[in-house]
C-alpha cells in the first residue's frame, strides 16, 4: 500500500518549505518519492529537494491541470512501478486546482494506493488578495483541502489572523486549520493535523469516554449517596466528591442541578444522554491570568451548567503556549509546547454552550 499526500497552495505560499520540514521531521523511516510540477519550462525546486534523498519527477511542460490525463498519470504509474514507495508526495503547480489533482490520483486504480490527505498551504498575509483576484483557483484549493496550513503568520496581528481563518471557513468549515508558526511545531505535529489525528473531535471523544466510564462506575456503586469523580491530571489523581450526606444543604442544592442520579441505578445510558461537550479551535491569544479566571468562573452552575472537566492548549500573549486542565474547584494552568492551533474542550451536564464560548472569547 502506497500512501499519497497532495500539497496544494497558491504561488509562493510555502509548499516546498513545508515539504522539506516534513521530510526531515514528519516522515521518518518512510521511503518517499516526490512528484513536482512546475509552471514553466525550468524546474527550480527540484535541485535542492534532491539533497534530501528524494527522487524527483519533474513535469515542466505546463500546469499540472493541463496535463492530468497524460503526463501526470504516466509519471505516477512509473513511480509506483519503479520505486514502490511507502509514500508519494505530490506538489502540483500553485495555479492548479486541487480537485483536478485529486481526481487524477483517483483515476490510478491499477495500483494499491491510498489517498492520505489533501493539504493546502495558505499565505495568511495574502489570502484575501488571492481570493479576490484568483478566486477560481484559490477557493478550489481551500474547498477541497482535508487540512489547511497557514504560512507567514509570524508578526501577523490577531485581527489579521482571525480574518484569514474566517475567510477560509467560508469555503471549508470542517478541515483543521494550523495557525501556529511552523518553527514552533514538530513535523510530527503537522503530520498529525494533516491526517486528522489528535483533533478537537479526538479530544472531546476522550473526555466524553472518560466521564462516561465514571458514570457507569457510580451507577454500579451500592452506596447511592456517594458520587466521586477520579480524574487523571498530570500523572496525579485528583478526587472530587459530591453528595456524601444529603443532610448537607450545599450538597443537596448541587444534587438538584446534577441529573446523573435521576435514573435507576440498574439502567446504563449512553454518554450523550448524560454529558454535553463543547469544543472550539481558535488562533486567539490569552494570558495565564485570563485562563485561570475563566476556569474559576466555571464553578457557577447557574450560568454555565455543571462543568465536570475542561482542558485546552492556547497561544499566550507573551509567545509561550498555555496548557490547562480543570476539574471542579481545581484549575491547573501552566506553560507547555506549541500546538497547531489553539484548542479548548469542556465537558459537563446541561452546559450553557453559549455562555462557555463567551467566557473564552470564541463566540
Amino acid at each position: 500500500m502506497t500512501k499519497i499526500t497532495i500539497f496544494s497552495g497558491f504561488l509562493g505560499a510555502g509548499k516546498t518549505t513545508l515539504i522539506k520540514k516534513l521530510i526531515r521531521e514528519g516522515y521518518n523511516g518512510e521511503k518517499l518519492v516526490l512528484i513536482e510540477n512546475e509552471f514553466g519550462q525550468i524546474g527550480i525546486d527540484g535541485g535542492f529537494l534532491k539533497d534530501a534523498g528524494i527522487e524527483i519527477t519533474e513535469m515542466n511542460s505546463g500546469c499540472i491541470c493541463c496535463s492530468l490525463v497524460g503526463d501526470f498519470g504516466k509519471a505516477l504509474v512509473k513511480v509506483l512501478d519503479e520505486y514502490k514507495p511507502d509514500r508519494i508526495l505530490i506538489e502540483p503547480s500553485g495555479v492548479g486546482k486541487l480537485s483536478d489533482v485529486i481526481n487524477a490520483v483517483r483515476n490510478i486504480d491499477a495500483h494499491d494506493v491510498e489517498l492520505d490527505g489533501f493539504t493546502t498551504v495558505v499565505d495568511a498575509k495574502k489570502c484575501k488578495m488571492y481570493q479576490k483576484n484568483f478566486g477560481e483557483f484559490f477557493n478550489n484549493q481551500i474547498t477541497y483541502a482535508s487540512c489547511i496550513i497557514l504560512s507567514h503568520t509570524a508578526g501577523l496581528s490577531q485581527e489579521k489572523l482571525n480574518e484569514a481563518v474566517a475567510l477560509i471557513r467560508k469555503f471549508n468549515d470542517s478541515a483543521p486549520v494550523v495557525t501556529t508558526e511552523w518553527e514552533q511545531l514538530t513535523g510530527e505535529q503537522i503530520v498529525n493535523a494533516m491526517t486528522q489525528k489528535n483533533t478537537l473531535d479526538d479530544e472531546l471523544k476522550e473526555l466524553l469516554e472518560h466521564e462516561h466510564e465514571h458514570h457507569h462506575h457510580h451507577h454500579d456503586d451500592n452506596d447511592e449517596h456517594e458520587h466521586c469523580h477520579h480524574h487523571d491530571h498530570d500523572d496525579d489523581e485528583h478526587e472530587h466528591c459530591h453528595h456524601h450526606d444529603h443532610d448537607d444543604e450545599h450538597e443537596h442544592e448541587h444534587d438538584e442541578h446534577c441529573h446523573c442520579h435521576d435514573h435507576d441505578h440498574e439502567h446504563h445510558h449512553h454518554a450523550d444522554e448524560i454529558f454535553t461537550s463543547w469544543g472550539a479551535e481558535t488562533p486567539r491569544t490569552y494570558t495565564v491570568e485570563a485562563i485561570t479566571s475563566a476556569l474559576q468562573a466555571l464553578a457557577d452552575e447557574e450560568k454555565f451548567g455543571v462543568v465536570l472537566r475542561a482542558k485546552g492548549i492556547v497561544a499566550g500573549e507573551d509567545g509561550q503556549w498555555i496548557h490547562f486542565d480543570y476539574i471542579p474547584g481545581v484549575p491547573d494552568v501552566r506553560h507547555g509546547s506549541a500546538e497547531t492551533t489553539g484548542r479548548l474542550c469542556v465537558i459537563g451536564s446541561n452546559l450553557n454552550e453559549e455562555a462557555v464560548a463567551k467566557l473564552f472569547c470564541v463566540e
